[in-house]
């Protein structure tokens, strides 16, 4: 699998020079996701950013609905693994540009849901700050193919993290988008999809690791070919409360060639100026990492229904 792998001397994508709560998840190691990155929102956590470029991050386009459009509102934090605890290793960057994917929710509920972040300056490769790498275009990922999820976000539905508000990370496994819709309420022969194309699945459907509020924007990410890659951006879920359903990412492969569209045509800021930010439209739309419920499409309660009485699943989807 090719990934695009230049970067500052000692710094390749994807590698750790460190070894070292997402829901059912647990704190992580300083040091060991060196690409997570949180988007601060006048001067707090709103979302998980994924650091892919000295200039550059991705996160989902979702984070933005119903906040202030200007740049000067947001920072990044990168190098922390406990948040607002500033270390040697922090790096706090300003936004420069936000772009936000032109298809973002324009044929379905959260699709396209990808945006990047230009820094007024470039980051400092450390061995605390280094890029994800992306990957190509034609990466395949076999089903069951173990990754890892990150975030700052709820420890469930009803649990806050609490200070020093330690990244937690979980296992979770790659799962089909047909059982994923499947288990979203999707049948046989029903156009009726809650899961797209652009779309990635992934849980820990036996040890209960999902996404949850505050998680959006942050990294799915797996180890392939002696590297860290990014295949994910967390994106939206059901209630993080058991039965535990999967999360549902952003699938950064189908988005690789505007990825590379975006940086080259976007010129680099010039030292000490500010570029204008792209106009971001902003919606009255939920989301499973958002500050506000997990709850999506339908409540969790019918869910329930769905699952357990054929009869209301025939009336509430059809």
């Amino acid at each position: 699998m090719g990934t695009d792998r230049q970067q500052a001397p000692g710094f390749l994508c994807g590698k750790l020079k460190v070894v070292g709560k997402v829901f059912g998840g647990q704190d992580s190691l300083a040091g060991k996701w060196p690409w997570q990155a949180s988007l601060l929102y006048r001067g707090l956590h709103l979302c998980g950013a994924v650091l892919i470029e000295s200039h550059w991050l991705v996160s989902t386009a979702h984070c933005f609905q119903n906040k202030s459009q200007d740049p000067g509102n947001y920072q990044v934090l990168l190098g922390n693994t406990q948040l607002y605890q500033k270390t040697q290793h922090t790096q706090k960057m300003s936004v420069n540009r936000i772009i936000k994917h032109p298809d973002f929710e324009k044929f379905h509920s959260f699709g396209s849901d990808i945006a990047m972040l230009q820094l007024r300056l470039p980051v400092n490769f450390t061995s605390y700050v280094v890029p994800a790498c992306l990957p190509s275009k034609d990466t395949q990922l076999p089903n069951h193919t173990s990754c890892w999820i990150t975030g700052w976000g709820m420890l469930s539905e009803n649990t806050i993290l609490l200070p020093p508000f330690s990244l937690q990370e979980g296992e979770v496994g790659i799962i089909e988008n047909e059982f994923c819709n499947a288990l979203y309420g999707g049948r046989p022969g029903q156009s009726r999809d809650y899961v797209h194309e652009e779309m990635l699945c992934a849980g820990g459907l036996s040890t209960g690791k999902s996404i949850c509020r505050g998680d959006s924007g942050g990294p799915l990410i797996c180890y392939q070919t002696s590297a860290w890659v990014l295949v994910g951006l967390a994106s939206w879920g059901l209630d993080c409360r058991h039965p535990i359903y999967p999360s549902v990412f952003t699938r950064v492969t189908y988005f690789s060639d505007w990825i590379s569209q975006v940086k080259g045509l976007t010129p680099l800021p010039e030292s000490g100026s500010v570029s204008p930010h792209t106009e971001l439209q902003p919606r009255p739309l939920r989301a499973a990492g958002s500050p506000q419920s997990c709850n999506i499409l339908i409540t969790v309660q019918i869910w329930f229904l769905l699952l357990f009485i054929p009869e209301v699943q025939d009336q509430a989807t059809g």
